[in-house]
Order: structure tokens, then sequence, then C-alpha cells
């Protein structure tokens, strides 16, 4: 699948005949066919399941390189959890 390098404008009419520009870029369009595709609401739900799933691969992806780049334990966590850095009220 390849997505093409270009981006589409869509007019969308505003109140008082002014108009509002949105610029999709390759990535947008690419979803808006795909979802051009899809023929039922659970099609809708298992793409969005899918996405969501991906979603918290990265996540978990990030948050462990961060773990090891700053050498994290659980005791180092357990001490942040009892750092109180607010100012008192006055």
């Amino acid at each position: 699948m390849e997505i093409k390098k270009k981006n589409v404008t869509l007019q969308v009419k505003q109140r008082k005949d002014r108009s509002m520009q949105t610029v999709f870029n390759p990535i947008q369009l690419q979803l808006l066919q795909m979802f051009s595709c899809m023929k039922s609401e659970q099609e809708l739900k298992e793409f969005k399941q899918i996405l969501s799933e991906y979603y918290v691969k990265k996540v978990e992806e990030r948050a462990n390189n961060l773990w090891e780049k700053m050498s994290l334990n659980q005791q180092k966590l357990d001490e942040m959890a009892n750092i109180h850095e607010r100012l008192p009220y006055r």
C-alpha cells in the first residue's frame, strides 16, 4: 500500500459565506479511503479496536524505553511517589 505524497484540500461552508480549508496529510487521506470502504458499524468498531491496540503497543514501547534509559526500578518509583514538591497554600 503506497501513500501518495500530496495534500488534498477540503472546503467546508461556514456561516455568512466564509469558508474554512482543511488540508489532509497523506495518512489522513489513507484513513479516509479506508473508512469509505467500511459498510457497517461492526467494521468501524473492529477498525477502532485495531487502532487502539496499535497505540497501546506504541505507548508501552516508549514507556519501556524510558524505563531503561532512566534506569528505573520499583524503589525509585516509590521514592518519586513520596516526594511532595507543592508550594504551601497561603
